[in-house]
């Protein structure tokens, strides 16, 4: 078809914005395109509240057609957490037809250089954001999450993340100059002289295995990082969680086909029930990228076994918060209330070990015992959750009968300091909707030890009693020395323990967060400023977003002639 989006159109409508990116990741300062409020949206093209709902009304029990090769049957099945049958029908690809499909457009989208590439991408990303409303259903009753952390996470903030990989990618493509002019002196004979050029190749096509709990947030740093940098895209959406990513696909292939492009060039790989393609794919000769989010267990797997490709995995962790003192002891205990309810702790970054020493510590209300700290932070979250409304727009739905399985096997390792209850929902009768459990371990013993060191994804917290500070710094460095951590927390007024945690994150590369008393959480990290994991422990061998987590998806390719 004839390209309807010229050049110059995307580049006048979008590069302001990727200089405002390029920008914000220079500086780090705060800066986001996409508004966080449901009400910003309704005018300019937008969809509000219930358009959107609308609209995703309208794709439930449906065939989602994208137009690709190689269909060879329709797969489908997705049951919402909140009990309801979405009934869309996804295209199901014969990889041997599709791939080779796929690669066809990457020479005109090599050609096109890396800022027409970066305005497309941001072209897909204002689509995208226009059908924030309807995205946040597909992301909720994907993922379980309450609709406005669904709205906000899955959109804006998703969409952020994508707009921040594009700006990485496009500035590491261009720290090569595209021409040189090379003269070497030779005395008295004539200069050697020599133009060269370099080019940006991307290295094949890349995969996306998406996840369950952040389809979108997750999913769109990687595919937007080798879109940019030139590559073609499949995407393997989470067999619970594929129409967030469905919808993802259509919008990316529509804009490229209006701008002239292959639409091919990203692609869907739904699976039937079973079928695993992940590990098949992920060893395909073709695919050259891979972006996972997921187990540990099949994130080493993926980079012991994909030897073709380069793998960027976010795995698990055992996230830790060291309470040593405070200086606003209800602030931090609001903080951490919040912070392990906040989706029910099915966060990758959500803490789950809470070091307190067995001695007690100091607060502005004066000395408190380990026993009360637990007690008082049982209090804090039961009085976030105590009304049913309010909790079930914090904590959303269980994604998954795993995680209601580790939730209920917890309360059997330790004493019980909060139980966890079911919560209802009458909007939703057949959500699974659960409060946090914590519960107390004795870091001094091995069998508790073993407990806390295994990652025990969901609203599942361990206060652990540890003999000192000095005891409690040691177990979070062998934690994220061996088992890694997405975040780190720690809570304390002394100098020197600050000092010392510091150090501990600094030598072990996990990410901290220094006494958080506020409306600012551990578990939560802002695009363009704060780095999601670190790429230097075990729970990630990647940072979402930095120039390490681009760079390696393209190879910049040298053409020299005799001036």
């Amino acid at each position: 078809m004839a390209a309807e989006l010229t050049a110059h159109q995307l580049i006048a409508q979008h590069r302001p914005t990727l200089d405002q990116a390029l920008e914000a990741i220079r500086t780090r300062a705060y800066w986001s395109p996409h508004p966080e409020h449901p009400k910003a949206y309704g005018e300019n093209g937008s969809l509000d509240a219930g358009a959107g709902k609308a609209a995703f009304d309208a794709v439930l029990n449906t065939r989602l057609d994208l137009g690709q090769p190689g269909t060879d049957g329709w797969v489908g099945g997705e049951v919402s957490p909140y009990g309801i049958e979405l009934g869309v029908e996804y295209p199901h690809a014969d990889v041997d037809v599709l791939l080779p499909a796929m690669k066809a457009g990457q020479r005109a989208w090599r050609d096109a250089g890396p800022e027409l590439r970066a305005v497309v991408c941001l072209e897909i990303l204002k689509r995208i954001s226009d059908r924030t409303h309807e995205f946040a259903h597909a992301v909720m009753h994907t993922s379980g999450q309450a609709f406005m952390m669904a709205f906000q996470a899955g959109g804006p903030h998703a969409q952020d993340r994508g707009l921040e990989a594009v700006a990485y990618a496009y500035a590491e493509q261009v720290r090569t100059p595209g021409t040189a002019e090379w003269t070497k002196p030779q005395g008295k004979r004539d200069p050697l002289a020599m133009t060269k050029s370099f080019t940006p190749v991307p290295r094949g096509i890349g995969l996306v295995i998406g996840c369950n709990t952040f389809p979108t947030w997750n999913g769109y740093p990687g595919l937007f990082a080798s879109l940019a940098t030139g590559n073609a895209v499949l995407v393997k959406p989470h067999p619970r969680a594929v129409l967030p990513l469905a919808l993802t696909v259509r919008v990316a292939r529509d804009v490229l086909a209006e701008a002239g492009f292959d639409p091919n060039l990203v692609a869907l790989a739904a699976e039937r029930p079973g079928e695993g393609i992940a590990k098949t794919l992920a060893t395909r000769p073709e695919i050259r990228i891979i972006d996972y989010t997921g187990s540990t267990a099949f994130g080493d797997w993926l980079e012991a076994n994909a030897r073709q490709a380069q793998v960027y995995t976010e795995k698990a962790g055992v996230n830790t918060v060291l309470v040593e003192s405070t200086g606003d002891y209800k602030g931090m205990l609001s903080n951490l209330a919040f912070s392990l309810s906040l989706y029910s702790g099915q966060m990758c970054t959500t803490p789950q070990n809470l070091l307190i020493p067995r001695g007690g510590i100091s607060t502005d209300q004066g000395p408190k015992s380990y026993d009360e700290v637990v007690a008082d932070l049982a209090r804090a979250v039961d009085g976030l959750l105590g009304d049913d409304a309010r909790a079930n727009a914090l904590l959303g739905a269980i994604v998954n009968p795993d995680v209601k399985a580790r939730l209920d096997a917890a309360a059997g390792l330790g004493e019980v300091a909060l139980a966890s209850r079911e919560v209802a929902n009458p909007d939703f009768p057949d959500a699974v909707v659960r409060t946090p459990v914590i519960v107390k371990l004795d870091g001094a013993k091995p069998d508790d030890e073993a407990a806390c060191m295994s990652e025990c994804f969901g609203p599942v917290s361990f206060a652990v009693a540890v003999d000192s500070a000095a005891d409690a710094l040691e177990l979070l460095r062998r934690t994220v020395r061996e088992k890694g951590a997405m975040t780190v927390g720690a809570y304390t007024t002394d100098a020197e323990v600050e000092r010392a945690v510091e150090e501990v994150c600094l030598e072990e590369a996990a990410q901290l967060s220094l006494n958080l008393t506020g409306g600012v959480y551990v578990n939560q990290t802002a695009a363009f400023s704060d780095f999601h994991g670190s790429g230097g422990n075990p729970a990630a061998n990647a940072a979402l977003t930095d120039g390490a987590f681009v760079a390696s998806r393209f190879r910049v390719v040298e053409v020299r002639r005799e001036a």
